[in-house]
C-alpha cells in the first residue's frame, strides 16, 4: 500500500511539473507573441507599407507565433504532437472540403493583397459594382457607392471579373461630344470649344486637348472634346465645360440640336 501511494505522488509530481511548465509556456509565450507582433506591426508601419498588406501580414505572424506557443506547450505537457498535428490536418481537411467558397474568397484575398490591382480610396468598377475601396478583407471587399451604400463583394467574384480601376493613373481624358447645327459655323464653333477648353485652369496642357469634327449625324454636327486632367479633378471638368458649352453656344447663336418630331394633321 505505502509503495502504491508512492507511487501515485511521483506520478502526481511528474505529470504536475509537465502541466506546470506547459502553462508556463503558454502564458508567457502568449505574452511574447503579443510583444513580437507589435513589434512587427510597428516595422511595417516604419517602412510606410500599405494599410491593407500591414493588417494581413500583422494577422498571419499572429496566428503562427500562437500556433506554435499551442503547440509547444501540448508538447511540454506530455501528448503526442505529431498524432495532435495530424488530427489537425484531417480536420483541416474536412472544413477545407466544407468551406470551399470561403477558401476561394481567402485565396482570392491574398492574390488583391499581394499584386495589388486596387488599394484602399480607390473608385473601381468590378463583379458588376462601381464605387470606393473602403477596405480589401482577406474574404471580402467593401466598397463605397457615390450615394454612400456600402457594398461586399466576394474576392473570388471580384478577382475572377474584369477590374477598371479609375484612380490608379495621375490622369484621365474626359470624352465628351457637342453637337451644332447644319447651318452653323464649323470655324467658329470649334474656336468657341478651343477658348472654352484653354479657359479652364484644371485643363492640363500636356497632353495637348482634341477638338475635333467628328460625325455627319442625323439631326447634328458632333464634335469630339478629349481634354486632360488630374484623376481627382475629372468630375470638375466634365460638369464645368458642360455648363459653359451651353452659355457660351447661347451667346454666340450657336444651335445645340435636339429631337424634335412634326405632327401633321389632315382633315377630310
Amino acid at each position: 500500500m505505502e509503495n502504491y501511494l508512492v507511487m501515485i505522488q511521483d506520478y502526481a509530481t511528474h505529470y504536475g511539473m509537465k502541466i506546470l511548465g506547459a502553462a508556463a509556456i503558454l502564458i508567457i509565450g502568449l505574452w511574447v507573441a503579443k510583444i513580437l507582433t507589435k513589434s512587427f506591426n510597428k516595422m511595417l508601419l516604419r517602412r510606410k507599407t500599405d494599410q491593407t498588406l500591414v493588417k494581413f501580414f500583422t494577422a498571419m505572424v499572429r496566428v503562427g507565433l500562437i500556433a506554435f506557443v499551442i503547440i509547444a506547450a501540448i508538447s511540454q505537457a506530455g501528448i503526442e504532437t505529431t498524432s495532435f498535428v495530424a488530427v489537425l490536418g484531417a480536420a483541416g481537411l474536412a472544413v477545407g472540403l466544407a468551406l470551399q467558397g470561403s477558401l476561394s474568397n481567402f485565396a482570392s484575398g491574398v492574390m488583391l493583397i499581394i499584386f495589388r490591382p486596387i488599394s484602399v480610396g480607390d473608385y473601381i468598377e468590378g463583379g458588376g459594382i462601381s464605387g470606393s475601396v473602403k477596405e480589401i478583407g482577406i474574404f471580402v471587399t467593401i466598397l463605397t457607392s457615390p450615394d454612400n451604400k456600402t457594398i461586399f463583394i466576394p474576392n473570388s467574384k471580384l478577382i475572377s471579373d474584369n477590374i477598371v480601376n479609375y484612380s490608379m493613373n495621375d490622369t484621365r481624358r474626359v470624352d465628351m461630344v457637342f453637337g451644332i447645327g447644319y447651318n452653323d459655323d464649323i470655324d467658329k464653333s470649334k474656336k468657341v470649344l478651343n477658348e472654352i477648353i484653354i479657359s479652364n485652369e484644371k485643363i492640363l496642357k500636356d497632353p495637348a486637348p482634341t477638338i475635333k469634327l467628328h460625325e455627319l449625324a442625323d439631326s447634328s454636327v458632333n464634335f469630339i472634346v478629349r481634354p486632360w486632367c488630374k484623376t481627382e479633378d475629372y468630375w470638375d471638368v466634365y460638369f464645368e465645360v458642360t455648363e459653359t458649352v451651353k452659355k457660351r453656344f447661347d451667346k454666340e447663336n450657336i444651335e445645340i440640336p435636339f429631337p424634335q418630331r412634326d405632327v401633321h394633321v389632315h382633315q377630310n
